[in-house]
């Protein structure tokens, strides 16, 4: 996975546009899932078409969906029935996620929140695996997991072990520091989401100010620099060519161990 993701919730009409706009403008990897409750995964799918035929090469991005239980879509929009099996749901929506993305190839498959029962939820991820060994899948993952024992029991049980956990970095969860700290033993990519929404006294402070005038960067620089430098990947959902242009740039300075220290004091 690069140093950010693109991140392709909510965007509604305007999805197709600003998925080619991430990836003209340097974005190698793109997230969204088969929920058209929040994501429109069809009109990603003409993102990437426009931008693969604008030059942008398959190989080198990497493409990031979702398989959403009951629990989180809306019933009367879903790409399965409430009547099917569990392993044919998740078919139906692997299925419809090739179709929307028009991709025979999904680099990384992930649950989009865990759900009961834990029977299923096995069921689910034994299939994945398939999916992997099939070469239709590239890695395996969950979203929206915040108890580490679920996650280290799925670790545990998995023959073909999870390289994403993606969550929402904010207070609430204490950062998922524990959890973090496991996926850094594992070698298991967090991803973060709501990493600006969610923080917004973290890029007013004074902290974040001071490095704004050192480094002649934006705040929202700092702190995504700041995600990269604690082994977090963090989503972008900005809907602005400049932003995406500007974000992508972090590769460009490197913030000093205190000052990574500093920041980090302000997740409590």
């Amino acid at each position: 996975m690069p140093n950010m993701i693109y991140g392709t919730a909510w965007k509604k009409e305007n999805t197709t546009k600003l998925v080619e706009d991430a990836l003209l403008s340097g974005f190698k990897a793109i997230d969204t899932a088969c929920q058209p409750r929040h994501y429109h995964e069809d009109l990603v799918g003409l993102g990437l078409e426009n931008a693969f035929k604008k030059g942008i090469k398959r190989e080198d991005i990497s493409v990031q969906t979702k398989f959403t239980p009951i629990s989180g879509q809306d019933v009367n929009n879903m790409p399965y029935f409430t009547h099917d099996d569990i392993i044919i749901q998740l078919e139906k929506s692997f299925l419809k996620s090739k179709e929307n993305l028009k991709l025979d190839f999904i680099d990384s498959y992930l649950i989009h929140s865990p759900f009961n029962p834990i029977e299923d939820m096995v069921k689910v991820y034994r299939t994945m695996e398939e999916f992997v060994q099939n070469g239709e899948v590239g890695q395996l993952g969950i979203s929206n997991c915040y108890d580490l024992k679920l996650f280290i029991y799925l670790y545990d049980i998995a023959k073909i072990k999870p390289k994403v956990l993606q969550n929402r970095f904010y207070a609430d969860s204490k950062y998922d520091k524990e959890l973090r700290e496991f996926c850094k033993q594992k070698d298991i990519t967090y991803q973060s989401f709501w990493s600006l929404t969610a923080n917004p006294h973290i890029l007013a402070s004074k902290e974040i100010s001071d490095l704004v005038k050192k480094y002649e960067k934006t705040k929202e620089q700092i702190f995504y620099k700041f995600l990269n430098q604690i082994g977090i990947t963090p989503l972008n959902g900005t809907r602005s060519k400049e932003h995406m242009k500007e974000d992508l740039q972090i590769d460009e300075f490197v913030l000093e161990e205190n000052e990574v220290d500093c920041i980090k004091s302000l997740l409590n």
